[in-house]
């Protein structure tokens, strides 16, 4: 069968930057197995597969892969997945909500030319341990030295847990070097799927980032919204830091750009999608 299949760059601010995704529509006949294929197929950071929501009021079924498993919320495939649907229903501007294993999240999209604005408001932040610092720096290959002083690393999630890691300087970000296997063994306790290192400027409203995961396979990602929202949600709760502007990718050669702001104690989390191919796809389903 036939179904509509989109690629997207979110977090973009031209063509082939920003972070990668695939979106196959009207996935409701296709099985886990083949879901997680397809993501294998793409070799994208993340796929989603659009499916009927069940019921409480949301427009869509937001099933979301990488190429091991099948993730409850991701950031920007959140996004890219509202503007593929909204350009699939013929809208140019939507106020949508997607279903995850995350529960319900509203996202707006609206068509800005040849790109569209995306933003996602992302679910209340929970809060977890603070990992010790030299454990954590020394799987990025730094030294406890290089942390953040007063921000100590911290399991987080505003849909999806996530290690957020504030360094002391910027010029860490460029020296880190992954330790794929420690990351892992930093991550999977806390059921945690990134080590988010990042240089905060709060007074300028304003952080770069670098995002590890725990496999070599899946390395480094350009653009996490997830992670995104919560560090902004983890900088609200410990300095009163209510917005960001962060910037992630630039090592990767995929620079992105990632909107936050604090709204009603939820992190908002948004930036620019290009759409780049429409088409089909024939996968084995109902």
């Amino acid at each position: 069968m036939a179904r509509r299949l989109a690629f997207l760059d979110v977090f973009a601010e031209r063509p082939l930057t920003g972070n990668g995704l695939a979106v196959v529509d009207d996935a409701d006949g296709l099985s886990e197995e083949v879901m997680l294929a397809f993501a294998r197929e793409t070799r994208l950071s993340e796929t989603t597969f659009v499916q009927t929501a069940g019921p409480g009021g949301a427009d869509y079924r937001n099933r979301i892969w990488d190429m091991r498993e099948e993730l409850p919320f991701a950031g920007h495939p959140s996004l890219g997945t509202a503007v593929a649907v909204a350009r699939w229903r013929g809208l140019e501007e939507a106020h949508l909500v997607q279903q995850t294993g995350a529960g319900l999240q509203p996202v707006e999209v609206r068509a800005e030319g040849e790109r569209w604005s995306a933003t996602m408001l992302q679910n209340e932040p929970e809060f977890g341990p603070e990992l010790e610092r030299e454990a954590v720096m020394a799987a990025v290959g730094l030294e406890a030295a290089d942390a953040h002083p007063e921000l100590p690393p911290q399991v987080a999630s505003t849909g999806v847990p996530l290690l957020t890691a504030p360094v002391a300087e910027a010029g860490a970000l460029a020296r880190a070097l992954p330790d794929w296997s420690t990351i892992d063994q930093l991550l999977r306790p806390h059921g945690a799927i990134v080590l988010y290192l990042a240089w905060c400027e709060p007074d300028a409203g304003r952080a770069r980032a670098r995002s590890f995961s725990g496999t070599a396979e899946m390395g480094e990602d350009p653009a996490t919204g997830s992670a995104a929202g919560t560090l902004c949600a983890y900088l609200a709760e410990r300095i009163g830091c209510e917005g960001l502007t962060i910037s992630q990718g630039e090592e990767m050669g995929r620079p992105s750009i990632l909107e936050t702001e604090i709204e009603g104690g939820r992190p908002r989390v948004g930036g620019s999608v290009i759409p780049l191919i429409e088409g089909t796809v024939e996968l084995p389903g109902g």
